[in-house]
């Protein structure tokens, strides 16, 4: 692949990682909305334990697929080094692998936090 190709996969799989939160943040807006409403007191245990299944599968999901995209981007990298003569934005990128593994640890202890904030709010 040459540059402009790599720096194009690089942009998706950026959009890949954004794109995959659009559903647990919809989510997260529902459940915050009945929460703040009092809605969960109401609400039979059945009721309680699916929306927190829902939001586990949705948080899952979404974790899972950005994980990938962030491995992939830190192969990608990897092929950003190689080049011959980098432009000043793929040495930039290319110099970002720390932060991509940053992100990793993010997505998934954020995962884990905002899930066990979710399972409190609902019950």
């Amino acid at each position: 692949m040459n540059e402009k190709d790599l720096l194009e996969l690089w942009n998706t799989k950026r959009s890949q990682i954004i794109n995959a939160q659009i559903a647990p943040t919809l989510m997260l807006i529902s459940v915050f909305v009945l929460a703040a409403y009092g809605k969960f007191d109401m609400a039979t245990d059945a009721t309680k334990y699916l929306v927190i299944g829902v939001a586990a599968a949705t948080g899952i999901l979404a974790i899972i697929s950005q994980y990938a995209a962030i491995r992939e981007a830190e192969s990608l990298i990897g092929d950003l080094k190689k080049i011959s003569k980098p432009t000043k934005l793929s040495k930039k990128i290319a110099d970002s692998g720390e932060l991509l593994q940053l992100s990793a640890v993010a997505v998934v202890g954020l995962g884990i936090a905002v899930f066990v904030l979710v399972v409190w709010a609902v019950l």
